[in-house]
C-alpha cells in the first residue's frame, strides 16, 4: 500500500548550510549532572538533574530539563538568512500536510518560548561558533511514520542536517522520501538490498558532516522532542558519548514485561563485560562526537549492532552519561521487527565484543 503524503511544504525548513547557524561555545555552566570522568575512564550519569530555570506551570520537570538544553542549542544573535525559520514559519509550511503533524508541534512553541526565556535569564553566550548536529535516520517500511518523524526532526530548532538510509523498503516509504530529495540538509540513500540497521548506520555515518552525531528511528517510539536533552551533556562537555535511557525514573513508559525484562538482561549483560553501569544498553538515542567515528569501527548488520556500538565504546575509554528520555513503545501488529533471533545474536555480540573487538 501506498501512502501519499504532501511532503514538498517541508522545503527550506532548516536543513539547509546550517553550519552557518550559530551555536554558544561557552555559557553559564548549570550543575553537573553527574560525575565526569578523565577522558580515559568511562561514567555514567543515573541523575539526569540540573539546576533548572523556573518555567509556567503547564512544562513539566522533564521539559524544563529539555527546554534548558534547548537554550543552549539557540542564541539571542538574529541568525543570518539561509538558518532554521522561526517556529511560526515552520507550522505555517507544514500546515498544507493534510494536517499531519500541526496539532503535534505546537509543542514546540511553547517549549522554545521558555528557552528564549532561559537563554534571557542565563545571560548572552561570550563566545559563539557554528555546531552542525546530523541526525542519521534508518528507516526500514515505515510508511505510516516516516512523514511524521521527518516533520517533528524539521520543527527541531537547532542547526542539523539529515541522514535518512532506506534499507530497501517494499511498503510506500521510499514514494514519500523521494518527494524530499533535492532539500538542502536533506541526504537520501536508497539501499538495493535489504541488510539490517546496523548496515544502515554505516552508511548514514560515512555521509555524516556534522560536528554531533544522533541516531533516530522511524517508528516513533522515540519522541525527536528529547533530542536536545540528549545533545546537552556534549555541548556542555560532560560526556563524549550521551545514552538516552528509557529506564531513569519511577514512570514505567514500556508495557511490556517481556520487552523489560529482556531489556534488563541483555543490558546487565553488557554491564559484566564492559564494567560500565547503563540502564538501558538498546536504546536508540546515542549520540557523540564525529571525531569517534574514526576509532568505531562497526560490523554487526543487524540490530546486533547496538552491543557492539557500546562495547567498543566502553573499550576506547569513552566519557559517558546516561539522560532520561520518553518512550512510547509500539507491538508487532504496529511493525516492530525485532525478534527471538535478534535477542540471541545480542547474546553473542555482548560476549563477542565484550572480550575484543
Amino acid at each position: 500500500m501506498s501512502v501519499d503524503f504532501d511532503l514538498t511544504c517541508l522545503g527550506g525548513l532548516g536543513f539547509g548550510d546550517a553550519r552557518t547557524a550559530t551555536m554558544p561555545t561557552r555559557i553559564r555552566q548549570p550543575k553537573a549532572i553527574g560525575p565526569v570522568a578523565p577522558r580515559n575512564r568511562v561514567a555514567v550519569c543515573h541523575n539526569s538533574s540540573v539546576s533548572r530555570i523556573v518555567f509556567p506551570d503547564a512544562l513539566t520537570d522533564l521539559q524544563c530539563s529539555r527546554v534548558q538544553v534547548m537554550s543552549l542549542l539557540m542564541t539571542e544573535a538574529v541568525p543570518p538568512s539561509g538558518c532554521f525559520p522561526s517556529l511560526d514559519e515552520v507550522l505555517t509550511r507544514l500546515a498544507s500536510c493534510e494536517g499531519l503533524v500541526h496539532e503535534e508541534l505546537q509543542r514546540y512553541q511553547s517549549l522554545e518560548c521558555a528557552a528564549e526565556t532561559g537563554a534571557q535569564q542565563g545571560g548572552q553566550a561570550e563566545q559563539s561558533t557554528p555546531v552542525l548536529t546530523s541526525i542519521v535516520v534508518p528507516v526500514y517500511n515505515e510508511e505510516r511514520t516516516i512523514a511524521r518523524v521527518l516533520s517533528r526532526l524539521a520543527a527541531l530548532p537547532f542547526a542539523k542536517e539529515l541522514i535518512v538510509v532506506d534499507d530497501c523498503s517494499r511498503d510506500g516509504t521510499r514514494e514519500i522520501l523521494q518527494k524530499l530529495e533535492g532539500l538542502p540538509g536533506f541526504k537520501l540513500v536508497l539501499k538495493p538490498v535489504n541488510e539490517g540497521k546496523g548496515a544502515a548506520l554505516r552508511t548514514g555515518f560515512e555521509q555524516a558532516a556534522g560536528d554531533l552525531i544522533v541516531v533516530q528511528d522511524a517508528d516513533l517510539e522515540y519522541d525527536p522532542a528529547d533530542l536536545p536533552a540528549v545533545l546537552g551533556p556534549l555541548l556542555r562537555d560532560e560526556a563524549d558519548v550521551v545514552f538516552g535511557s528509557r529506564f531513569i525514573g519511577a514512570e514505567v513508559q514500556d508495557k511490556s514485561v517481556v520487552h523489560r525484562f529482556g531489556n534488563w538482561v541483555l543490558t546487565t549483560a553488557s554491564n559484566l563485560f564492559t564494567g560500565v553501569r547503563l540502564t538501558d544498553m538498546e536504546t536508540c538515542y546515542k549520540a557523540f562526537r564525529r571525531e569517534i567515528l574514526k576509532d568505531l569501527k562497526l560490523k554487526q548488520n543487524r540490530f546486533g549492532v547496538e552491543p557492539e556500538m557500546t562495547a567498543k565504546l566502553a573499550r576506547l575509554g569513552y566519557r559517558l552519561v546516561e539522560v532520561p528520555v520518553t518512550y512510547q513503545a509500539r507491538g508487532y501488529k504496529d511493525g516492530k521487527k525485532i525478534g527471538v533471533r535478534d535477542l540471541f545474536k545480542a547474546v553473542y555480540c555482548i560476549v563477542r565484543y565484550g572480550v575484543a573487538d
